[in-house]
Formats: C-alpha cells, structure tokens, sequence
C-alpha cells in the first residue's frame, strides 16, 4: 500500500480550540500505548554522540514528550530546543525540565524557516511528525537536518494495510474521534521497510538503521560518524 499524505484535523484547528486541546491530551495516552519514550530513550541511549550537550524537538507540540524523555534519560546539564508552529509549551512545562538539570527553549516557526535561519542542534528528534510531509519535503528536511545534526532519530507510524480498524483501537484507551481520524490518516502516512533511509541525501558518512519499533511504530536514525572512524 502507498504512503498517502492528507492533511489532519489537528493541523487546521486554532491552538486554543477545545478539540485541539483534547487532541493534545489523546496523544500523550497515544504515545504511552505505543511506547514511544521507551522506544526513543532506547535509540538516544545506544546513540547518544559523545560529550554532546544539544537536543531539538521539531513538532514538538507541547512540549510534553521531550520532558517525559528527559525524565528517563541519565543525562545531565543539557540543552533542549522545542520546535513548532505554535508556541504551545506552558510555562509550567519548561519549569518542569531543570528537575532533571535540563535547560529548555521553545521557538515558534516552521521548521523549514527555522533551518533556513540557522536552527540545528547536535541531536534532532521527531516522534509523530515527519509522517506529514511528502517525500519532496521529506528530502528537503533531511538535506538541511544532515548539515546541523550529528544524530537524528524519528518515531513515526507504521503503516499498516488497515489503518481504520487499528485507529479505532484507541477509543478503548479513551481518545476522542478527532484523534481516531487523525490516527487512520498518520498510519496511511506512515512508513514501512527503508522508504526514509532511501530519502535521506547521502549515505556516505552515515549509519542509517530504520526498522518496525514495537506493534505500531516505525524507528530512523541517522548517525554522523565520527572524522577519521
């Protein structure tokens, strides 16, 4: 089946919006059912470049999956960049990430503009967001993010032949409908095999691992290897 991108009702909502703000709440018991921290705590742990003290979210959202990762993470004294369209972190949020020593910033652009003004951190992460952009733009994402980054992981869906039966699965974890529809489009979206290592710009340089993660979650990474290794 092939990747089919459409857009999602959470992306045409107003921040503000009561469905937004429930959307928001249903991914975090989203990504709880899919295990998406231990999944990415796993990769950032085994990855993790040395003495490397820089990590950006893009489509970050509100911030709460990097502070759930930072919480798991044995790393101190680092510097977290959060990434989106909205500035939707709460205040209370970034307080939240000097209990594990972390020092947080949000920015609030497209990401394509933010890598076009310089943004990058040794360490880039996506969970749940580059499912949303065709290959085109994926290409062009990867070509900017293999010149800032040394590390990049992504955790998106996996796409499944019948994504509105898996999506409705959710309503027994207690996600709304705007949620279950967003969640059939994200798998129809999602990925499978190597389709992101095939679209990333140079593999010379480059350890690509892209595999299946868990029932429901597809793992890139892309790691800059060292001069000389």
């Amino acid at each position: 089946m092939p990747r089919l991108v459409q857009p999602e009702i959470l992306d045409a909502l107003p921040p503000s919006d009561p469905r937004a703000l429930r959307c928001r709440r249903d991914l975090c018991r989203v990504n709880f059912w899919m295990a998406n921290h231990s999944l990415m705590a796993r990769a950032l742990d085994e990855h993790w470049p040395d003495a490397t003290r820089q990590i950006a979210e893009i489509g970050a959202g509100d911030g709460q999956f990097l502070l759930g990762l930072a919480r798991r993470l044995k790393r101190r004294n680092v510097n977290a960049m959060m990434l989106d369209r909205h500035n939707l972190v709460s205040t209370k949020t970034l307080a939240a990430f000097s209990e594990v020593e972390w020092r947080a910033e949000t920015a609030a652009a497209d990401v394509f503009d933010w890598m076009r003004a310089g943004g990058g951190a040794d360490i880039i992460i996506a969970n749940l967001f580059i499912h949303q952009f065709e290959d085109a733009a994926l290409k062009q994402l990867f070509q900017a993010v293999s010149r800032r980054a040394l590390l990049f992981v992504a955790l998106e869906p996996h796409r499944f032949y019948f994504p509105a039966p898996c999506a409705q699965m959710l309503r027994l974890v207690g996600c709304g409908a705007d949620t279950r529809h967003d969640a059939a489009l994200s798998i129809r979206a999602g990925f499978l095999r190597e389709e992101l290592s095939a679209l990333w710009p140079e593999r010379a340089g480059w350890q690509l691992t892209e595999r299946r993660a868990g029932w429901f979650s597809h793992l890139f990474i892309a790691k800059k290897f060292k001069p000389g290794g």
